[in-house]
C-alpha cells in the first residue's frame, strides 16, 4: 500500500468512526506527525493530509463517474437516486462519503464534493416518509451533516472557519431539517395546538442559541468573520419566518441571544463583525429599555477600560443613529462635573481642526470619552 493510500485509510477510519461526534482537527508541525488522535482531538501534518486528499480525490471521481459528465455534476435521475440510497453496494457509498469528507478537509471550497453531498441528501429526502413518526435515515443523515460542518467550522484550520461554501452548506442542511420539523409540527397541531406552539417557540430559541455558540467559536478562531455572522442573520430570518404566527416570535428570538452576544462582543471589542450583528439583534427587538441598557453597558465598559478602538465606537455611533439613543450616550459620557455638551463640542472642533484626516462620526463619541478620561487627570 502506498503512503497516499495509507494516509487515506487512517483518516477515513477516523471519519467513519466519528458517530456524529464533533471533532477538533488541527494541522501539526512535521516533527509531531503524521497523524495523532486523542478522543475527539485530531492532529495531522499538512503533507499527510495532502497525501490523503490525493487518494480521496481519485476514489471520488472514479466511483462517482456515472454521476458526472466532464467533471460537472448533472441532474440526478430517480433511478440514480435509488442506486445512491438503496444500491447493492453500500461500500461504494461509504467510500464516496468519506472521500468527500477528506476532500473538504483539505479544500473547503471544493464545490463538486459539497454538491455531491447535497445530492445524496436530496435523494434521501425523496424516499422519506413524512407521515411516519420515525425520523428515519434522512433525519440521521442531516444531523450527521451538521456535526460534520461543526467539525470543520470550529476547528483551528486556516480557511474553514470563514469558508462561504461551508457556511452556505450548513444553512442548506439546517433549512432541510427545519422543513421536516415544520411538517411534523403541523401534524401535532391537530392534537394540541397550544402545546405545539410553545414547544416550537422553545425549540427555535434553543436552536438559535446553539448556532450562535458555533458562530462565536468560529469568530474566535478567525476574527472579523463576516461569513459566520451573516450566517446567523440568515438563521434568524428563517426562524423568524417560522414563528411569524406567534405573538412576539421574531423579536423574542433576537432578545434571547442579546446577553450572550453582548458578552462575546465585550470579550472581543475590536471585532466589527460581532458589533454589527449585535446592532442587528437590537434592531429586531422593539423594547426601547433593552436598547438603552445594552448600549449603556457598552459605553460604561469602554469608559472603564479606556477603550479607543474604532469598532466599539462605530457600534455606539450606529446605535445612536439607528435606535435614537443620542441622549443615552450623552448622559453616559457627561458625568464629569462642569462638563457640558457645548464644551465637548468645542474640544472636538479643536482636536479635528489641525488634522488632515477626514472627520469620522464615531470619533465624535471617542472625543467625548477622552474628555471624560481627562477629568481624572
Amino acid at each position: 500500500m502506498s503512503t497516499s493510500d495509507n494516509a487515506f485509510q487512517e483518516l477515513a477510519r477516523i471519519f467513519a468512526t466519528r458517530n456524529n461526534r464533533v471533532l477538533e482537527i488541527e494541522i501539526l508541525p512535521p516533527a509531531l506527525g503524521p497523524l495523532l488522535q486523542d478522543e475527539c482531538s485530531v492532529g495531522i501534518t499538512k503533507k499527510y493530509l495532502v497525501q490523503s486528499f490525493v487518494t480521496a480525490r481519485r476514489i471520488f471521481f472514479e466511483k462517482s463517474r456515472s454521476q458526472f459528465e466532464c467533471g460537472t455534476p448533472r441532474t440526478i435521475t430517480q433511478n440514480e437516486n435509488e442506486r445512491v440510497t438503496h444500491g447493492s453496494s453500500d461500500a461504494i457509498l461509504e467510500d464516496l462519503l468519506v472521500s468527500t469528507e477528506i476532500i473538504l478537509l483539505f479544500d473547503c471550497e471544493h464545490l463538486t464534493a459539497c454538491n455531491w453531498r447535497r445530492g445524496r441528501l436530496d435523494a434521501l429526502k425523496g424516499h422519506h416518509d413524512f407521515s411516519s413518526h420515525d425520523p428515519g435515515p434522512l433525519i440521521q443523515a442531516l444531523e450527521a451533516e451538521l456535526t460534520l460542518m461543526t467539525t470543520y467550522l470550529c476547528s483551528p484550520l486556516h480557511r474553514h472557519t470563514k469558508s462561504p461554501t461551508l457556511w452556505q452548506h450548513r444553512l442548506w442542511v439546517l433549512s432541510r431539517l427545519l422543513e421536516i420539523r415544520e411538517a411534523r409540527a403541523r401534524r401535532l397541531h391537530f392534537v394540541n395546538p397550544s402545546e405545539e406552539t410553545n414547544q416550537h417557540q422553545e425549540s427555535s430559541v434553543d436552536l438559535l442559541k446553539s448556532e450562535l455558540a458555533i458562530v462565536h467559536r468560529a469568530g474566535e478562531l478567525h476574527p472579523r468573520n463576516y461569513y459566520a455572522f451573516n450566517y446567523m442573520r440568515q438563521v434568524h430570518n428563517i426562524l423568524s419566518d417560522a414563528t411569524e404566527g406567534s405573538r412576539e416570535g421574531p423579536s423574542s428570538l433576537a432578545e434571547s441571544t442579546i446577553d450572550s452576544m453582548l458578552h462575546w462582543c465585550l470579550g472581543h471589542p475590536s471585532d466589527i463583525s460581532g458589533w454589527m450583528f449585535m446592532l442587528y439583534l437590537l434592531k429586531a427587538v422593539p423594547k426601547g429599555n433593552l436598547h438603552v441598557s445594552t448600549v449603556n453597558k457598552v459605553v460604561r465598559y469602554a469608559l472603564d477600560v479606556g477603550w479607543e478602538g474604532e469598532s466599539l465606537w462605530t457600534f455606539v455611533d450606529q446605535s445612536v443613529k439607528s435606535l435614537g439613543l443620542e441622549e443615552t450616550v450623552y448622559n453616559a459620557l457627561q458625568r464629569i462635573p462642569g462638563t457640558s455638551f457645548t464644551t465637548i463640542s468645542t474640544v472636538q472642533d479643536e482636536s479635528m481642526r489641525n488634522t488632515t484626516l477626514p472627520v469620522r462620526p464615531w470619533k465624535y463619541w471617542l472625543t467625548m470619552a477622552r474628555k471624560y478620561w481627562g477629568g481624572y487627570n
